[in-house]
């Protein structure tokens, strides 16, 4: 699943793919947020972690679930 997340006070964004489901990741990054955790901790599929200031979120974008398709429709 594709993941974006914007940093306040900064052009670029932060963009990887996550092995976690749409709804879990939502809940993860809700959690943080409420909780007014310091740090979001997020892994990548590759199983590199990912440390994310929770004051600095500006946004983010959770990609849909569905699988690409490959080749020509008929």
């Amino acid at each position: 699943m594709d993941v974006r997340i914007g940093i306040r006070d900064n052009a670029r964004d932060i963009s990887f793919e996550s092995g976690l489901s749409a709804k879990d990741l939502m809940a993860k990054v809700k959690k943080a947020i409420e909780a007014s955790e310091p740090v979001l901790e997020l892994s990548d599929e590759k199983g590199s972690i990912i440390l994310i200031p929770t004051s600095s979120i500006a946004y983010v974008e959770i990609g849909a679930e569905e699988t690409r398709r490959v080749g020509f429709l008929a």
